[in-house]
């Protein structure tokens, strides 16, 4: 039987387009050692290393083994993990299965992606696009929202300035997150007059390159609660992948998170997602995502999203407090960003957010991971065990 497990420890680098100052070893220390700190343990404590990166991205090959030596983590157990945009979703998630073995009593789940040494027009071109499965199907992640969003306008009602406002939005929660890359102060104005590169995409509505890195460390239930006071417990986690191009071709609006999202509600015996789920940390590339986000994750009907924004009820301090850490549109290290959203889930569980602390009592939050061509991983974090 499976061991009840928990988030002890969390850590996150200052997240930014470019870190000159150190190497991708450097910068994976930065967040391994904020982990620790954070769970009051030593490298020593730890029995198993998880790695997630998306080499590509990064530019060069097997990183890991500069890493660990680094990170001080030669003769542990361990492995790394590459899943494209969900790289970091599948870390944790098999940081988790570990933990859940009960064979380790810590097990450090480390992604990170420094983008100032690749070549940056991977992440906005699709430079990693299989010429055999992907040659019908030209697509870029610009092109592949320009499809979802004009397709979402087409079936909702929504308009321009409805996104417009989702980025605002997603600003107003990152200028208040010490982490976030982006802070810029948005308006539905500067917004609506950037540059557009496939309509209704705009510059501002795509994530940036980001050099940043995030840890956590993962224990099952008898350590944890050894470890701190304050475990977050990893309530269900779920990984589920489509058919890729060839199935976003058909449709742009396929998406296998509804479907994750179902598994999940029904194994934790959720039903109500709105009232249930008090913090959301959804993997959100681009502006317009986080409409039909929202609606697959069961926070509202089909196509209506846009409608919450314009009635102003989306925000940290509102009555849908989607993303409070300014979301992926303001960070987005690729293959760490899931573990970025897994961090900010833990900080609003514990209270430990600071500024962009939702208010009131987190009992639940959701987690999320996300791959371009339609994957999803869901993590689901509670209070109480």
């Amino acid at each position: 039987m499976a061991e009840r497990i928990a988030i002890v420890g969390v850590g996150q680098t200052i997240h930014k387009s470019r870190r000159p100052d150190v190497t991708t070893a450097e910068l994976c220390a930065e967040a391994v050692e904020a982990a620790l700190a954070d769970a009051q343990m030593t490298m020593k404590d730890i029995d198993h290393v998880v790695l997630g990166s998306f080499e590509v991205a990064d530019g060069y090959f097997n990183p890991d083994k500069w890493i660990i030596p680094e990170i001080g983590a030669v003769g542990k157990a361990g492995f790394e993990i590459q899943n494209v945009g969900t790289t970091g979703g599948v870390t944790a998630a098999a940081s988790f299965n570990l933990a859940a073995t009960g064979m380790f009593d810590a097990v450090l789940c480390l992604a990170w992606q420094k983008m100032d040494e690749a070549a940056g027009a991977f992440s906005r071109g699709g430079g990693g696009a299989n010429e055999y499965w992907m040659g019908q199907f030209p697509m870029s992640p610009i092109t592949n929202f320009a499809r979802r969003a004009y397709s979402y306008i087409d079936r909702s009602g929504c308009t321009e300035e409805h996104i417009a406002m989702v980025r605002v939005k997603q600003d107003q929660c990152a200028m208040k997150n010490p982490c976030a890359q982006l802070r810029l102060g948005l308006t539905i104005e500067k917004v609506m007059n950037d540059v557009l590169l496939a309509w209704p995409i705009r510059r501002l509505h795509m994530c940036p390159t980001t050099a940043g890195a995030a840890a956590v460390i993962v224990c099952p239930e008898a350590r944890a609660k050894k470890v701190t006071d304050k475990p977050v417990w990893v309530e269900d986690w779920f990984t589920c992948h489509q058919g890729g191009a060839l199935t976003m071709a058909e449709d742009p609006t396929a998406s296998t998170l509804r479907y994750a999202c179902d598994v999940v509600y029904k194994r934790c015996g959720i039903t109500n997602p709105l009232k249930e789920i008090q913090a959301w940390e959804v993997y959100e590339p681009a502006s317009p995502a986080e409409l039909r986000w929202m609606e697959e994750v069961g926070i509202c009907d089909d196509y209506t999203a846009w409608k919450l924004f314009e009635q102003g009820k989306v925000g940290i301090d509102k009555e849908i407090p989607f993303n409070p850490s300014g979301g992926v549109t303001a960070t987005n290290p690729i293959g760490c960003t899931p573990v970025v959203r897994l961090v900010e889930a833990a900080l609003q569980v514990r209270g430990d957010a600071g500024e962009h602390q939702i208010p009131g009592k987190i009992e639940r939050a959701l987690a999320t991971g996300y791959g371009g061509q339609g994957e999803n991983v869901i993590m689901m974090l509670r209070k109480t065990a």
